[in-house]
């Protein structure tokens, strides 16, 4: 028998690393980084359309935006309402800040949750993301600088946002969740992709 004593060094390793690529490298269109609820959302021509355009790209492009974290916005007339959960809460000021600097946002209202440090949901958020991108169906999805599966662990309570190719795919997702030791329990918020 071989000795793998360094397969769960290295998938540690690789887990890390995968949750710190900065979100600037992201060309997915897929990749949720930042996702639109606006009342001007879609079109570009539109009035706001500039604005919902530039917000996203500049979440999309902060450094240390991970797996771990959600962000989603609004934008109404010039004022942009930030949303989500983080783990980091430089990143929430991070977001507010590059957001401020848009040319005409007028005001930002930064309702972003910074997540209680724990040790339990640190564990939690390692296991959820080895269980759910190395489950063979959604190993895919781990080769994006952001993957599209954003794991959100708040107080032992685990909840998926993003977005995903498949209704199998969304439920394989909220499986492998749900089948990690100390989770209380799993909120499956992914969007199938159609």
């Amino acid at each position: 028998m071989k000795n793998n004593h360094w397969e769960p060094v290295a998938a540690l390793v690789l887990t890390s690393f995968l949750a710190l690529i900065p979100a600037a490298l992201s060309s997915s269109p897929s990749s949720p980084g930042a996702k639109r609820h606006s009342q001007n959302d879609e079109g570009y021509g539109r009035p706001g359309g500039y604005l919902v355009r530039e917000v996203r790209h500049e979440l999309r492009m902060l450094p240390y935006y991970s797996v771990f974290d959600n962000l989603e916005f609004s934008v109404n007339g010039y004022q942009v309402t930030l949303m989500g959960q983080v783990v980091r809460p430089t990143l929430k000021s991070d977001a507010e800040n590059v957001v401020k600097r848009i040319e005409g946002v007028e005001r930002v209202v930064n309702k972003i949750k910074v997540l209680p440090a724990s040790f339990n949901d640190n564990r939690i958020r390692r296991a959820t993301y080895r269980a759910i991108y190395g489950h063979p169906a959604l190993s895919r999805y781990a080769l994006q600088p952001v993957p599209p599966i954003h794991i959100i662990v708040d107080n032992g309570h685990v909840t998926l946002v993003g977005a995903v190719a498949s209704q199998m795919d969304k439920n394989v997702a909220y499986l492998e969740a749900n089948n990690v030791p100390d989770v209380f329990s799993v909120t499956n918020k992914l969007q199938v992709e159609r």
